[in-house]
């Protein structure tokens, strides 16, 4: 089955809202085994939404349009699906009901009963979380569905209702396996799996390059998803015995939960102390929630009385090699490690520009230093390119990573 995306909004086209819902759509579809040819953007305007549908199934089997299902006069994707079809627009005694629930007994507004006005004869996809429900049509060996704009409406509506139905439409299972990958390059991942990815067939292993990883994709077709799992099985051993520890994880693992996973489960505890990331590296950990168990504590240290007067590093260190320097990244550690009690101390220092770097200290040049207790502080060089915030951005994934790394070889020694 070959699918197209349709946003309908004049909102998308002016930018006021990015289309995350194409987004979401095609890699839902895509774990069904439906390609996606196409995403689409058209404005509330019958004669081009129209036209768009015309566009999209000459040459798709389906076509998903997210948008204008609501109560209001530029709501029009009902209307314009259901004269593309040539079906009449009636009541849907349910919806209204529904409608009305979702109102608890005030007045409803003039324009409510739009609602639960729908194309005769089409398949109705409950709205749980609003008031316009979702609809499927099916005619002449073409499938449109319509689901809401919001994607608090259109992403649990399409898993719930529209999913089961398009499952049923689909003869193999089509599972993905993502592998996450941090300290190596997209084309330093293709070299060492070049011959994988030249022999592939099914499983199919595709990389996809990100600012500071790369994901690897496996997806197997399978009668069943038990026996697509089986295929992928081996190839993704055989991958992890490659590349080992740059895998940190997979499909949504995040590295800031891993860590944190790590720490709880060896009763450490962690503080931060940060420079040129300036909170990006603590906000990492604290977006998880419950991470105040083994999180004590962050703090940016910018300035050099700063570095003195928290972490109580010695004014003589930072004259002798200057506060971008593996000397200062180890006392940060240290020094965030001693004045909070916590087991670990993790540090950024650099030049994340535009101004500031001179031949001998680039922009683009950070340190890391790492203190666990009982154990030598380590030191990390990270040489990299890019804008402010990528610099930054990178410089937190390196931190994490290298505690990453040195919790796993804790853990391995026990």
């Amino acid at each position: 089955m070959v699918a197209e995306i349709l946003g309908v909004g004049t909102e998308l086209l002016l930018g006021d809202i990015a289309n995350t819902n194409a987004q979401f759509m095609s890699k839902v579809l895509a774990g069904l085994g439906i390609s996606v040819y196409g995403h689409t953007a058209v404005g509330d305007n019958a004669a081009r939404l129209t036209a768009a549908l015309e566009y999209a199934f000459g040459k798709a089997d389906m076509v998903v349009a997210c948008g204008g299902l609501g109560p209001t006069q530029d709501d029009i994707t009902k209307e314009v699906s259901a004269a593309y079809f040539g079906k009449e627009m009636v009541l849907h005694e349910p919806s209204w009901q529904a409608v009305q629930r979702r109102f608890g007994g005030r007045v409803l507004p003039e324009n409510a009963v739009r609602n639960a006005m729908v194309p005769a004869g089409s398949i109705i996809l409950p709205n749980n979380h609003g008031s316009a429900p979702g609809i499927c049509i099916e005619e002449n060996g073409k499938i449109l569905i319509l689901l809401p704009g919001p994607p608090s409406e259109l992403e649990p509506m399409f898993m719930e209702y529209a999913v089961p139905f398009l499952r049923k439409k689909t003869v193999l299972a089509f599972i993905s396996r993502t592998l996450k990958i941090v300290g190596l390059g997209e084309s330093r991942v293709e070299t060492i799996l070049q011959d994988l990815i030249a022999a592939q067939t099914n499983p199919t292993i595709a990389p996809y390059a990100k600012l500071t990883e790369v994901a690897l994709r496996i997806t197997a077709a399978a009668p069943t998803d038990e026996a697509a799992h089986e295929l992928i099985a081996p190839v993704a051993t055989e991958i992890y015995q490659r590349i080992g520890p740059h895998i940190y994880g997979e499909d949504n693992d995040s590295m800031a939960k891993i860590i944190l996973d790590s720490l709880e489960k060896s009763g450490q505890t962690l503080a931060i102390a940060e420079s040129c990331t300036g909170g990006l590296l603590t906000s990492a950990f604290v977006d998880i929630p419950g991470s105040s168990k083994n999180l004590l504590e962050g703090v940016v240290t910018y300035s050099n009385n700063a570095k003195t007067a928290r972490l109580g590093i010695d004014e003589d260190l930072l004259r002798t090699h200057g506060a971008v320097s593996p000397q200062v990244a180890a006392a940060m550690a240290e020094g965030i490690a001693k004045t909070s009690g916590a087991a670990i101390g993790i540090s950024t220092t650099g030049i994340a520009g535009p101004d500031g770097g001179t031949d001998e200290k680039p922009i683009g040049l950070v340190y890391i230093g790492l203190h666990i207790a009982g154990k030598p502080t380590q030191t990390k060089e990270l040489r990299t390119i890019g804008g402010r915030n990528e610099i930054r951005i990178r410089a937190v994934v390196s931190a994490m990573d290298m505690l990453r790394l040195a919790m796993e070889e804790q853990q391995s020694a026990l």
